[in-house]
């Protein structure tokens, strides 16, 4: 395991410990909503980025895809904790009423999200761009299919 392949481990891993008490912290609706936005944003730029490459709108740059792909995957844990109870009202967002009515179905793809994200770093650190690419459909679907079934357009 190299240095960069722990730290991003261990990134990850602090990630997710930290995101479970995270909806605790919220004082307000409107910061858990701010929160989650926050952090999907951020992975979305990211993830962006890749599907840039991917997509031939980028030169392919192994070290920007997986710079981006180990961002994506240690935030994949985070923006979870904005959707606890009471965070369907307090600020504007797109979520559908589902998200708190079918919580087992909105965390199954949450989880999906994920573990798809992590697969996405593991290929992007093969340096190679049809692995880069094998891995970054299945992560764009978790996306798209959560989207569909929880995000209002």
């Amino acid at each position: 395991m190299t240095f960069k392949t722990t730290v991003a481990a261990v990134a990850a891993a602090a990630c997710t410990l930290l995101a479970l008490p995270a909806s605790a912290q919220f004082a307000k609706a409107e910061e858990a909503i701010k929160y989650r936005q926050g952090s999907l944003f951020v992975i979305g730029q990211h993830f962006g980025r890749i599907g840039a490459m991917v997509n031939g709108k980028l030169p392919f740059d192994a070290k920007a895809a997986q710079d981006n792909a180990d961002i994506v995957a240690a935030m994949a844990a985070l923006p979870w904790a904005g959707f606890g109870p009471g965070t369907d009202k307090g600020a504007p967002h797109k979520a559908k009423p589902a998200v708190w009515s079918e919580q087992a179905k909105f965390n199954e793809h949450a989880q999906t999200f994920q573990t798809e994200a992590g697969k996405l770093a593991a290929a992007a650190r093969t340096g190679k761009l049809d692995q880069i690419k094998a891995a970054f459909g299945p992560a764009a679907q978790s996306c798209k299919s959560c989207h569909d079934a929880f995000r209002n357009r």
